[in-house]
């Protein structure tokens, strides 16, 4: 199986910052895409980046120029760098990730969504 584990969330005052970090583990052959949805009270669970194995990211437009993807391809971790945070920021964040496992034939070919446990992100004075 795999495993998301994401760590970094808390509470922080408007206009600060705090960096989010997924690790994925287990039969992992290799990771397509990793990503941060998040999901408010009431709200629907959104997309707020994404990045690709080969790097090209995608954000969500209430989060561009504030918010930054990035992972390390070695350790199959992402991290999302969040600045200028706003009281809408809050909500719950959750790390996805496109995976091949391998298997003891070899790489599943199939691809399969993983999600982390959610991590708490609370911005207020």
């Amino acid at each position: 199986q795999v495993q998301l584990v994401e760590s970094g969330g808390g509470l922080v005052q408007p206009g600060g910052s705090l960096r989010l970090s997924c690790a994925a583990s287990g039969s992992i052959f290799s990771i397509n895409a990793m990503g941060w949805y998040r999901q408010a009270p009431g709200k629907r669970r959104e997309l707020v980046a994404a990045v690709t194995s080969g790097g090209s990211t995608n954000y969500a437009d209430s989060v561009k120029g504030r918010f930054t993807i990035s992972r390390d391809n070695a350790k199959n971790t992402a991290f999302l760098q969040m600045n200028s945070l706003k009281p809408e920021d809050t909500a719950v964040y959750y790390c996805n990730a496109i995976v091949m496992r391998i298997t003891v034939a070899g790489p599943s070919g199939a691809l399969n969504e993983y999600w982390g446990q959610g991590t708490q992100v609370t911005v207020s004075s």
